[in-house]
Order: structure tokens, then sequence, then C-alpha cells
């Protein structure tokens, strides 16, 4: 079955988002019901956006947001968590400023573009969830409580995505990741030289 560009697309963000979505549902179900009182928190959502960004830009504010979501749901929060999770989540992409700035090209390949494209992201969602945040009357400095019990979050996120970029099409543009694998098969059909079906002609 022959699959159009926006199709394969579509089909490639649902999986992301139902992936993304059981992971941080399951994982924060696991933190509220069996370890409640772990200061630290782990979450997925960051490592997938950054997965998504590099494979369709912007398309990763639906990852953003799911994640967010699945997260509340999980563990029953209240109508302005949804808010700082679901909306601020989606400051994160920002991060996709360096792909102007360094290309995608340059951060898929070198594990210092790659590790600063994670903590950017990583920093600008923690960043946009204390400032939706403040808006419901946070206090200024529950920015260092977010970032001190993300923390774990951070090195999964990194670890995650530097594991992603060593499996062959994952991490990478999509339109890239096609033509090269289509002229790679251009390739393999063309008979060589020494075949002797082509001598013959």
């Amino acid at each position: 079955m022959n699959l159009s560009l926006k199709q394969y697309r579509n089909i490639d963000l649902l999986i992301m988002l139902v992936m993304l979505a059981a992971a941080e549902f399951l994982i924060t179900k696991a933190a509220t019901v069996w370890f409640p009182s772990e200061l630290y928190v782990l979450s997925p959502t960051v490592a997938v956006m950054c997965i998504v960004m590099m494979r369709w830009g912007p398309f990763a504010a639906v990852h953003a947001a799911g994640g967010g979501l699945a997260l509340c749901i999980a563990s029953g929060a209240s109508p302005e968590q949804y808010a700082v999770y679901c909306v601020g989540n989606c400051l994160g992409l920002a991060a996709l400023l360096l792909f102007k700035t360094w290309g995608k090209e340059k951060i898929r390949n070198s594990i210092v573009y790659t590790i600063l494209f994670t903590v950017a992201a990583f920093c600008a969602v923690q960043t946009g969830r204390w400032t939706v945040s403040l808006f419901f009357g946070a206090e200024p400095g529950s920015i260092v409580r977010l970032f001190a019990s993300d923390s774990l979050s951070l090195a999964f996120d990194v670890i995650t995505v530097l594991i992603a970029r060593r499996i062959d099409g994952l991490f990478e543009d999509q339109v890239s990741y096609l033509v090269r694998t289509q002229s790679e098969r251009n390739k393999e059909s063309i008979p060589d030289e020494g075949d002797t079906e082509y001598n013959d002609i």
C-alpha cells in the first residue's frame, strides 16, 4: 500500500502520541500509587517531543499537550494543573529555533548538539510550566522546585534521545529520511556493470 506523505506523517504522529500517552499515564500512576512520597518525578514527554520535533517540526505541539494531558488525568490534577502542563509544555517548541541556528543535521549527528538540544527543550518546558503557574498565583521562586523535582526526567530525556539518534531514521527529519531511503533503494535496483544480464544488452 502506497501512502502519501501526509498519511505517513499522520500515522507516525498518532503512533508517537499513543505511545507517549500510555507511557506518561502508567509512569504517573505508578508514581502516585506506589511511590507517592518520592520528591522526584519521571516523564517521557520532553524526550518524545524532541524526537517528534526532529521528525516533523512544530507538529510536536500535539505531543507536548498530549503528554501533559495524560499526566494530569493519571494524577487527578486540578483545572489549573491541566493548564500548567498542557499549555506550559508547548513552550518546549522554542527548541525548534535551534534548527535555524545549528541545522537539523548537526543536532542529529553530534552527541554534544543532541544533548544541548534536549536540555534546551527541557528548560523551555519547565519555564513554560512555571510561566503558566504564575497566572494561578504560584511564587516566582517555584521555578527552582520545578527544575529540582524534574531533574531525573532530564537525565532520562537525554539518554532516551541519545539512544534514538543511534537508531536509523528515528531521530531524523522524515522528509530527508524518505528521500534518502528511496535513493538507496534506487541504487540497489540498478544492475551492476558486472552483471551478466547487463552485459548482454
